[in-house]
């Protein structure tokens, strides 16, 4: 639970703000509290995306399965607001760490716990099950460990049983390591993907490792669909468990119900003490009104008081599908987080393997944010905008090679895929550190050039070709603390930051390189609006460098290279 910042609003709807409770790359969620004293859960998507229709699409989908799906493993929905921004729904609250820190701070859990929360999670599944519903991304951070017993969060990809059509061409939804081999492959969406995902999260508490290993998403995902899961140390019994819910073959895979008589549990997970201290131990308690918030230090000094503006309630709740419930419910209630979701092609890689694919524009209007562009030719717009918009998903990624002997020098391997296909002939690039070109490795800054080899040797100017280009951490970064979010690390998916639009031919005659430093040179841009690069330290790791042709508008635009470099 964090303080809210000076520009945090002071109420959503009628419900004050008491504080943060999490950030994630769809917005954030607070802790609010309702003009009776409920609190609740307030999850808010972001004012930059609220123009995105695929984002909205999932947010009015999330809110949808909430409300129809009442269960005890997954927190009611008690208002929302989806017909204009600011977009916000509000579930009950009920503290608890995830799953995903729980093991963080405290390591692997033991067998009997592992097998206790394994059947309490096959029961919660079998209950969104019973209404038609396949969660669709579990996880270690869509679990809370609340005192009452563990809630499912974060139904922001959730479908139907029937509706197994996915949101775009060749993309799978889920996070890769927890996505099953079907849905990768063959966009196959229904039940047993959901008792693969059970498998991957038990493994995961019950050894503390990614069930597939780490590093790229394809990587990870060839993995998933290729190799056995990792369960290396687990007790025999309890490993057996995992395996059969991770088999390759769906129709192979146990129900929820035969998971649950497979772990034999005799008695309940709230009452084990290695469960209570978890539940209990990593949550602060939270404040029940503004004078408790305010004494906390969770509300900043001369922040306004909420007013009190009273809303209709939110539509009753429609009656459940026709599938039969299954009889192991108990009462819970938690807190809604947001949550991440990866999108993964499988292709490329021997035998069926992934790789990322670059995002594409969104259909709706653009994020906003002015340019003096105009209509554009063959090669570009006659003047480029001041900048491009950080309003869609790249998943062009760097990383250092494996190789020793090559990687001693800096050099790595780039993942692009999906861009538009003409880059330039002679297009030339490079990066290096700008205050020592001798290490292999960025420290401060990066120095990026750019140019059109043999240019100079040609007779007539070719172009304007307007080329922006894109830095991108290893990790999406919380804007409020310039480095990644804490508890929800997560793949950078984002444009990057950006450099002002620059015309390759611009030396032509010279043959010199134009040349940028980051992060001087960069900044990102979401509804016309500026945030500074962060420090390379912030994120070490491997640093993509994207290139992007820029055309008629801040968001006309489409990557034509990639290269990065590693940060120590």
């Amino acid at each position: 639970m964090d303080a809210l910042k000076p520009r945090d609003p002071a109420h959503i709807g009628t419900y004050a703000l008491l504080a943060r409770l999490g950030a994630g790359g769809m917005g954030m969620v607070y802790l609010g509290r309702s003009p009776g004293g409920r609190l609740v859960a307030l999850k808010v998507i972001k004012e930059e995306i609220t123009d995105h229709p695929e984002a909205l699409a999932r947010f009015r989908r999330e809110a949808e399965t909430v409300r129809a799906v009442r269960s005890a493993y997954t927190a009611n929905l008690i208002d929302a607001s989806l017909a204009a921004p600011p977009y916000w729904l509000a579930t009950e609250y009920v503290s608890g760490p995830t799953l995903s820190r729980a093991v963080a701070d405290r390591g692997p859990f033991p067998p009997d716990t592992c097998r206790k929360l394994f059947a309490a999670l096959a029961e919660g599944l079998a209950s969104v099950h019973a209404y038609g519903v396949t969660h669709r991304d579990l996880k270690p951070q869509n679990v809370i460990l609340a005192p009452q017993g563990p809630q499912l969060i974060d139904f922001g990809i959730a479908r139907a049983a029937a509706d197994t059509a996915l949101t775009a061409p060749g993309t799978a939804p889920g996070t890769p390591g927890f996505t099953a081999p079907e849905v990768l492959l063959r966009n196959e969406v229904g039940d047993p993907a959901d008792v693969f995902a059970l498998g991957a999260t038990i493994a995961y508490a019950a050894t503390g490792r990614a069930p597939f290993g780490s590093g790229p998403m394809d990587a990870v995902s060839y993995r998933a669909v290729h190799e056995a899961i990792d369960v290396a140390g687990v007790e025999p019994e309890l490993a057996a468990l995992i395996l059969a819910c991770a088999a390759k073959d769906p129709a192979a895979r146990p129900t929820p119900a035969e998971v649950i008589v497979r772990c034999a549990v005799t008695s309940a997970l709230v009452e084990d003490p290695y469960y209570q201290a978890l539940a209990t131990g990593l949550t602060e308690p939270p404040p029940h009104d503004l004078p408790t918030a305010t004494a906390a230090g969770l509300i900043p000094p001369n922040h306004p008081t909420p007013p009190y503006h009273p809303t209709p309630p939110y539509p009753p709740t429609p009656a459940p599908r026709s599938r039969r419930r299954t009889p192991w419910l108990v009462t819970i209630a938690v807190a809604a987080v947001v949550g991440v979701t990866a999108a993964v092609v499988v292709r490329g890689l021997p035998g069926g393997g992934g790789a990322g694919a670059s995002g594409s524009p969104p259909t709706g209007k653009p994020s906003g944010g002015t340019s003096a562009a105009t209509p554009t030719g063959s090669g570009g717009a006659a003047q480029p905008p001041r900048y491009i918009e950080n309003n869609r998903v790249s998943r062009d990624y760097w990383t250092l090679s494996k190789d020793p002997a090559t990687a001693s020098h800096g050099i790595g391997e780039c993942h692009t895929i999906g861009g538009e296909g003409n880059l330039p002939a002679e297009f030339q690039t490079a990066v290096e550190n700008a205050d020592d070109q001798g290490l292999p490795y960025v420290t401060k800054k990066a120095k990026i050039v750019m140019r059109m080899k043999n240019a100079e040797a040609k007779d007539t100017r070719p172009g304007p070709y307007y080329v922006s280009v894109g830095v991108k951490p290893p990790h999406e970064i919380d804007p409020d603390t310039g480095k990644p979010f804490v508890d929800l690390t997560m793949e950078n998916k984002s444009v990057g930051y950006t450099s002002k639009p620059v015309d390759i031919y611009s030396k032509w005659k010279s043959g010199e390189f134009i040349e940028l430093t980051y992060p001087d040179d960069f900044a990102s841009h979401f509804g016309g609006k500026a945030d500074n690069a962060i420090p390379v330290a912030n994120d070490p790791g491997d640093w993509t460098v994207v290139f992007y042709h820029v055309k008629g508008s801040p968001t006309d635009y489409a990557s034509i290279a990639c290269s990065g470099f590693r940060v120590k």
